[in-house]
């Protein structure tokens, strides 16, 4: 979902179909993350674990809440055609570096996960003598850190920077500039007016100096 906006074979598309798959796709990570916690919670009420007594339990609790925060005032905001332009663009700073923080945390808290995991789960041989399933589980963490850090850095680079002639094209209603600015539609109209002057001045030169051409034609026959 980070990196929809990021992906140059998606620019030909709107801005308002993106915005749609970036939702859509976060709410089924959300949606996902609220069945994986109600698991985890029926898992350790039946063999009798405690519950959130770890670090990895009070970050990924936390992760899931201000995800969900992060997902609802991203629909009340950016999706739904209400909010004004200012407050979009005031927000808009906070979204992306709340989204990218989270999902950040996101990757740590499932790095502790699985580690504490094998702790536990691995007794005979234990974690410390490295058998196959803590080898399998340690690389399967190293491909997190990886996949982590690319999705980072493609979010990070202005190169990859969905381009601002792009942006303009989103679903506004008629008559509405790409911003639903009204002062670019003032210099808009200034600057068609310039342009519209500009002809008409250059016109009338143009047939004052065919006027000066055939009085000078007449005076020297």
């Amino acid at each position: 979902a980070i990196i929809v906006y990021r992906l140059p074979w998606t620019w030909k598309c709107s801005k308002l179909l993106m915005k749609f798959i970036h939702a859509g796709l976060n709410t089924i990570a959300m949606i996902l993350a609220i069945v994986s916690m109600v698991a985890v919670f029926e898992f350790h009420n039946t063999k009798n674990i405690p519950n959130m007594y770890s670090l990895h339990s009070w970050i990924g609790l936390t992760a899931v809440i201000f995800y969900s925060l992060q997902l609802f005032l991203g629909f009340a905001v950016f999706l739904l055609p209400f909010a004004p332009v200012h407050l979009r663009a005031a927000l808009m700073p906070i979204h992306v570096y709340s989204g990218l923080t989270i999902f950040a945390t996101v990757i740590a808290t499932a790095l502790m996960g699985i580690t504490e995991k094998l702790i536990f789960a691995l007794k005979n041989p234990a974690y410390s003598a490295s058998p196959p399933e803590a080898t399998l589980v340690n690389c399967l963490g190293l491909l997190l850190v990886i996949f982590g850090s690319l999705i980072l850095w493609m979010a990070s680079r202005p190169h990859w920077k969905r381009p601002p002639a792009e942006n303009a094209k989103i679903l506004r209603p008629i008559g509405a500039t790409p911003d639903g600015t009204e002062v670019e539609s003032t210099l808009t109209k200034h600057s068609n007016t310039d342009k519209s002057d500009l002809r008409s001045n250059t016109e009338a030169a143009r047939k004052q100096n065919i006027k000066f051409d055939e009085a000078g034609q007449r005076s020297t026959m």
